[in-house]
């Protein structure tokens, strides 16, 4: 018997007031950060400015909208090419001429002109075809066979090609969503407490054979045994945010983005937000991300296949866990990991894909069933 495909709708008016409040608070935070590169330096300021607000957010915006216009469902007959894609653009950034390096990472590749970094497009081309694999196979997933193997040669692939760029935080981000959807899709908990233990096995063996992961480890436990220099982002952030107090300085009025802070504009912008803006705004930037996952699962919940349910499963949780993993870090809850604060922190390729995501959550909430 055939199913009946459920008319669109409008698209979910709460779920898009977050995203909308979300952009709003991420031009305001970005632009007050920013003013501290200005005073360093005029031209540096302008470049990223526009990689920021024109790129990621302007064309971002407008790549929302579109995306909100296509059928959802259309993503399953490109799910291959787009992962195949997506693998050679990992590949690229190791290619000379092609790929670059800065900060002692090569993440990075030169498109005329304009540094682009093939991870944040593998991202989601990870998550259409993941949820294109576990809607195939559906009441196989438990099956090692059909559900547990692919998933683990997926995150093999993925590990291998990110982790040697090296980009840790980023696997790890590209994990937590796989795991989420393979929950999702109907695994046994008994391979979610398999997958769990692995992946603490990994960052063993990575902490054990990375300098910088233990460095980073033993940071986080004693971070004033090197104030002026691996725990140097992590003191001057907690001073941003303690000084900001109940209600913050005020919007401009940071003093430690300008020649404290590594990263105002990057890894140490909630710390910016925190000084500004205080407690109270510290706590509406969280309950905003909060909201956005929690609309984001009510529209998975209720999205009438699987392929939708699992695609908005994983997107939501490639922003808001590399989201909250920034916040936790820059807090002092976990160690400092390097992952941006999507739609805040400076990066347009980042913030240029996470609102086409967003366009794809916008148009699957249209065929919600209840």
């Amino acid at each position: 018997m055939a199913t009946t495909t459920p008319k669109a709708k409008s698209v979910d008016k709460p779920f898009l007031l977050s995203i909308i409040s979300l952009m709003v608070a991420g031009f305001l935070i970005f632009s007050s950060a920013s003013l501290g590169l200005l005073a360093r330096t005029e031209d540096l300021f302008k470049s990223v400015s526009f990689n920021q607000l024109g790129f990621g957010l302007g064309l971002g915006t407008i790549a929302m909208i579109i995306v909100s216009f296509i059928n959802y469902r259309h993503l399953k007959r490109f799910a291959l090419p787009l992962f195949i894609v997506s693998l050679m653009g990992l590949v690229l950034v190791f290619i000379p001429h092609i790929g670059f390096a800065h900060g002692g990472a090569r993440r990075w590749i030169d498109v005329a002109g304009f540094s682009l970094q093939p991870s944040e497009i593998y991202k989601i081309c990870f998550v259409i075809f993941f949820a294109l694999w576990l809607s195939k196979v559906k009441g196989k997933v438990a099956t090692f066979r059909y559900g547990t193997l692919p998933f683990l040669i997926l995150l093999g692939i993925s590990g291998a090609l990110i982790l040697s760029q090296p980009d840790t935080a980023t696997f790890g981000v590209i994990a937590c969503a796989g795991v989420a959807m393979y929950i999702a899709a109907g695994a046994r908990w008994r391979d979610l407490l398999i997958f769990i233990v692995m992946g603490l096995l990994g960052i063993g063996v990575l902490a054990l054979t990375r300098p910088y992961i233990m460095d980073r480890i033993e940071t986080f436990i004693n971070p004033a045994q090197d104030s002026t220099g691996s725990g140097y982002q992590i003191q001057q952030s907690m001073i941003a945010i303690g000084s900001g107090q109940f209600f913050g300085k005020g919007f401009g009025q940071s003093v430690q983005k300008f020649n404290f802070l590594p990263e105002p504009i990057g890894d140490s912008i909630f710390a910016v937000a925190g000084e500004e803006f205080g407690f109270v705004g510290a706590v509406i930037i969280i309950l905003l991300y909060v909201l956005f996952a929690l609309r984001g699962f009510k529209i998975a919940a209720h999205t009438p296949d699987l392929f939708g349910r699992l695609t908005v499963v994983g997107i939501v949780i490639l922003i808001t866990s590399g989201s909250f993993v920034n916040i936790s870090s820059m807090l002092g809850l976990i160690p400092v990991s390097g992952v941006p604060l999507i739609f805040i922190s400076h990066g347009g390729t980042a913030l240029f894909i996470a609102l086409a995501e967003v366009g794809i959550i916008l148009n699957i909430s249209k065929y919600q069933t209840a």
